[in-house]
């Protein structure tokens, strides 16, 4: 006897934004509270996953610099394999999708499954982090160009990074903390100022969340010294600077 589904399951890749689960997007929320399976990443707060119904079944895939739980190629397989036994899946993934979060890859290997798949937008993690500590990506006195960039990853030192950090310019960097020194080396070497301001932005949106700044050249050292883990944001420009998004930020830590 053929025991084969004849339904095969949905794969919703969900944003669960920078951690607070009050930023979720209804329909992230709605999936959430709905899912019999969730497959999450190590970026997912944990109250975010207990927003799940009883009985929900958890498979982490959370990822670190020193260790995968799963190789990409096993995730996407994974995705595939509980969609074909006839499962909708909630694919959790910090911040948004398709922002350093690898969701085009996997949406791909859905498509070619022939696996049913959505995307469900989230609060990415540099828009997150950067209202939460009240730094403005743009301004008009500051800057009118923001680029995300990757610091974790093969070959950074030949990466081109010219043009997109200085004056009227913010840059972001995602998974820096580990590389720190080299980023800022690389950046000076392409002609950025050392005394550059600069904030690290760690557990964004999180009730243990904290703003550390300072300049450019001391980036390794400022990592090093306050002991940063991930999750955590460098925003490298004038933006994070600025004396009244500073007097905000601490206005919110004395109220808090």
């Amino acid at each position: 006897m053929d025991t084969t589904p004849t339904h095969i399951g949905t794969v919703f890749l969900v944003g669960a934004g920078p951690g607070d689960p009050d930023l979720l997007t209804l329909r992230a929320a709605r999936l959430v509270m709905g899912a019999k399976l969730i497959i999450h990443d190590g970026l997912v707060d944990p109250a975010i996953l207990a927003m799940a119904p009883p009985g929900a079944r958890y498979i982490s895939v959370a990822k670190s610099r020193a260790r995968h739980t799963l190789q990409q190629d096993d995730i996407n397989a994974l995705l595939v394999r509980e969609a074909r036994m006839g499962r909708d899946v909630v694919r959790l993934k910090g911040g948004d999708p398709f922002i350093f979060g690898r969701g085009g890859e996997e949406a791909e290997a859905c498509r070619a499954a022939g696996v049913p798949v959505e995307i469900i937008p989230g609060v990415s993690a540099a828009l997150g982090a950067a209202a939460a500590a009240q730094i403005p990506l743009t301004h008009r006195d500051s800057a009118s160009i923001v680029s995300f960039v990757a610091g974790q990853c093969k070959g950074l030192a030949e990466q081109n990074w010219a043009g997109l950090a200085g004056a009227g310019r913010t840059l972001v960097i995602y998974m820096g903390v580990a590389t720190g020194d080299a980023i800022a080396e690389k950046l000076i070497a392409d002609g950025l100022a050392p005394d550059m301001p600069l904030a690290v932005i760690e557990n964004a949106s999180r009730p243990q969340m904290r703003v550390l700044r300072g300049p450019l050249a001391g980036l390794g050292a400022l990592i090093a010294r306050e002991k940063v883990k991930s999750p955590a944001l460098i925003v490298i420009g004038d933006v994070t600077a600025r004396e009244d998004a500073k007097a905000l930020l601490q206005l919110a830590e004395n109220a808090a």
